[in-house]
């Protein structure tokens, strides 16, 4: 089973950016992890700090792709086009946050994204990754 998890922008500083929030590890780190957790699926990453390349990973990747985890951080609030590029595509989303978005700030209480996603999975820190890619491996009736 082929899944992608895209991760949007300053996630790329997980580990570094305000630990508070989103814990001390690296994504690359925990990626390592995911990977041993899931050893029958064929887990790929991409991250992007830019909207255009985000939307290009999702039409690229959403026709071809088992299914797709998608933590678009900021974007998730803003953008109308990300939502409108996983609208289209076949492969099932599933929106990731590490931190709970309704716990936060107002503006990150409304996603442009959830609509269109199969499901929503946060606020559990980096294990939102893990109880999405189970989540997702149980719609997709795969065993993991």
């Amino acid at each position: 089973m082929q899944l992608l998890i895209i991760n949007g922008p300053n996630l790329n500083l997980l580990g570094k950016r305000e630990p508070e929030i989103y814990g001390s590890r690296s994504f690359d780190n925990y990626l390592e992890e995911l990977r041993l957790a899931f050893p029958h699926h064929q887990l790929n990453y991409f991250q992007s700090n830019h909207e255009g390349e985000l939307i290009d990973k999702i039409q690229s990747a959403g026709f071809h792709m088992d299914g797709i985890l998608l933590n678009a951080g900021g974007y998730t609030h803003t953008s109308v086009a990300l939502a409108d590029a996983v609208a289209a595509v076949p492969a099932p989303v599933i929106e990731v946050h590490i931190s709970n978005p309704n716990s936060r700030e107002a503006f990150r209480r409304q996603s442009y994204l959830s609509p269109y996603c199969k499901a929503v999975v946060s606020g559990f820190g980096l294990a939102s990754y893990r109880l999405a890619l189970s989540g997702l491996l149980h719609l997709l009736g795969e065993p993991q």
